[in-house]
């Protein structure tokens, strides 16, 4: 077997390999409680975010004492009074990122720490039940089976997610995040979440003994691993193996990871930092390899049921005579090349390459734009046929593939310049109609919302233009898509902001001071997640359809349009400029509820 420092050697080398991949499951593993310690803990303001969940717990033991004591009433006058208590002490404090006095997030996050949400439940299951005590026995009952369901199949689930895709990158030099859903793919993830369940109870059985308590422990200590290879095992199969696999290792695996107290220490002594940065994914790359060893030696010794680790595609990359008779189709439809591109020289192939626009419409783009599209949905499959990702289409369990956003509106397209101009003015009117509902909802009245005094808010069309072009090279990751329009609206918003104060001596349009998660009342967090899905769905839904709608326009028409807007548009911009949109509902934004109505767009 090799040693520890063979071990650890192979992990640095795999760590290099992946080193942002192991960063970001292991963070999400930290934060969400299954595995690893609590990830940085940093204070903002007079309450740490930490502090939300923990008020929450005491709240929800003061409900159920109060209502088991008959005293509803009391109980709902405590929590209305925390409520507004909660939002004083936010108004007290104007500039708190953490703000607690206005806006959706703000009021989730108030309910949930003074037990309003509970009180709502528990007075619907009141109404039907009519008894005190058994709407308590009910709501322990539901807060039961919601911990254990999250507990056994999303949480302890994702220990599983982490491993395979631990123990793919020690084979692989690409691992697609994507690869987090393979359980979905082949229908398991429920199987895998009872397997760890049953194992667990095992396990805490066993911790009632003293020797169990530590012995079980190690003996149990694979099946996550077994069940990352092999997610169709069953219960007592995978806790058997684990077993006879770990029988006269135990000693050693307590070892190995005692020589891992030393960056525990770092961790303690660098706030969760160096956890975050390095411990964390060096020891799962660590573990990953002592299963494979140990996986290696229980083959070799012929341990019964070791038959039942099928999956050598995993530990060990496929023949390539193998690899082309499977992906055969895939060699042949990958092999056609997008000559039209190569033909596009100067500016034209900048714009269409960079930013995804073309000069001029035609046949031959459209083409190509199929062309790319079906390219992408073989992506991962050419990769698995060069043998640098895993191949699905080995894998003992046959996966149910569905293709992500296969729809008859192709986002992988080159938009022409007049339809870019026409998408900036109907996403202009969109979010001028969009505030103007709101505010009519909110406030029962009519307000021409924005600074210009025309039917548009500019900054909605400039924001969704520069989700679709400057973001054109992520469109084929939709996860850095949602993010990076997060981060560039906020952008956006934030210094749209700053410059109209500045241009207009102070005047606010809009003000998020005391939102929750707000920076210098700028932007907040709920309308930065609304502009992030606002964002993957233009670039995804709106954009195409509306492209697709333009195209059926004859050009000369879309082209006398566009300039017909551009010379009203540039004109409102002119004397707005000297004259802008200001009065009750525009500049008053005391009195704007929600940060969607974001005026001054």
């Amino acid at each position: 077997m090799r040693t520890r420092k063979e071990l650890k050697v192979q992990a640095k080398k795999v760590l290099k390999r992946h080193y942002w991949l192991f960063v970001a499951i292991c963070l999400v593993a930290a934060i969400f409680g299954a595995e690893f310690s609590a990830p940085i803990n940093v204070e903002t303001g007079e309450e740490a975010t930490t502090a939300v969940s923990e008020k929450m717990t005491v709240a929800f033991g003061e409900f159920m004492l109060g209502i088991a004591g008959g005293n509803t009433a009391d109980r709902q006058k405590e929590i209305e009074d925390t409520e507004e208590r909660y939002a004083e002490e936010s108004k007290a404090v104007q500039k708190a990122v953490l703000g607690r006095s206005r806006g959706v997030f703000a009021a989730v996050m108030n309910k949930a720490a003074s037990g309003a949400f509970m009180m709502s439940l528990a007075v619907g299951i009141h109404s039907l039940v009519g008894s005190d005590s058994l709407t308590v026995a009910i709501l322990l009952l539901g807060a039961l089976i919601l911990v254990l369901f999250v507990q056994v199949f999303i949480i302890s689930v994702y220990r599983v997610v982490i491993r395979r895709m631990f123990l793919e990158s020690r084979t692989y030099e690409n691992v697609p995040i994507q690869r987090a859903w393979f359980l979905l793919r082949i229908k398991k993830w429920l199987h895998a979440g009872v397997v760890l369940l049953a194992a667990s109870v095992m396990n805490l059985l066993w911790g009632l003994t003293i020797v169990g308590m530590f012995v079980k422990y190690y003996s149990y200590f694979l099946v996550p691993y077994i069940v990352a290879e092999n997610p169709n095992i069953k219960a007592m199969e995978a806790v058997t193996l684990s077993r006879k696999l770990m029988k006269g290792h135990k000693w050693q695996c307590f070892i190995l990871e005692m020589t891992f107290i030393g960056w525990d220490l770092l961790g303690i002594f660098t706030l969760g930092i160096s956890n975050v940065l390095w411990t964390n994914p060096y020891k799962s790359a660590v573990m990953a390899e002592y299963y494979a060893e140990l996986r290696r030696l229980g083959k070799e010794k012929k341990i019964e049921n070791t038959e039942l680790l099928s999956d050598e595609y995993l530990f060990e990359k496929a023949d390539i005579y193998e690899l082309e008779q499977v992906y055969a189709d895939v060699e042949a439809e990958y092999a056609k090349a997008d000559t039209e591109l190569l033909q596009l020289k100067g500016i034209h192939r900048i714009l269409a390459n960079v930013f995804g626009v073309t000069i001029k419409q035609n046949k031959e783009m459209e083409r190509l734009e199929e062309e790319q599209s079906r390219k992408f949905l073989l992506t991962y499959d050419k990769a698995a046929l060069e043998g640098k990702t895993y191949p699905t289409r080995l894998y003992p369990i046959p996966e149910h593939r569905k293709r992500a956003w296969v729809m008859n509106l192709n986002y992988l397209r080159y938009y022409s310049v007049w339809s870019v101009i026409m998408l900036f003015f109907v996403m202009s009117f969109v979010g001028w109609i969009w505030e103007v509902s709101l505010h009519l909802v909110t406030d029962g009245v009519f307000v021409n919302r924005g600074v210009m005094h025309g039917p548009w808010l500019p900054i909605y069309g400039y924001g969704s233009v520069m989700i679709l072009l400057l973001l054109n090279k992520f469109r084929r990751k939709p996860a850095a898509e949602f993010v990076l329009a997060v981060v560039l609206c906020g952008c956006v918003e934030y210094f749209t902001s700053y410059y109209l104060e500045i241009a207009h001596n102070g005047t606010k349009w809009w003000d998020y001071t005391g939102y929750f998660l707000n920076l210098n009342g700028r932007i907040c967090a709920e309308g930065l997640l609304t502009f992030g899905v606002g964002g993957m769905a233009i670039v995804y839904m709106l954009a195409p359809f509306l492209d697709s709608l333009f195209r059926k326009i004859p050009v000369k028409a879309l082209m006398i349009s566009g300039l017909v807007l551009i010379g009203i548009f540039a004109a409102d911009q002119v004397y707005s400029s000297e004259h802008p949109n200001e009065g009750k509902g525009i500049t008053d934004y005391a009195a704007v509820s929600s940060p969607m109505e974001v005026a001054g767009r």
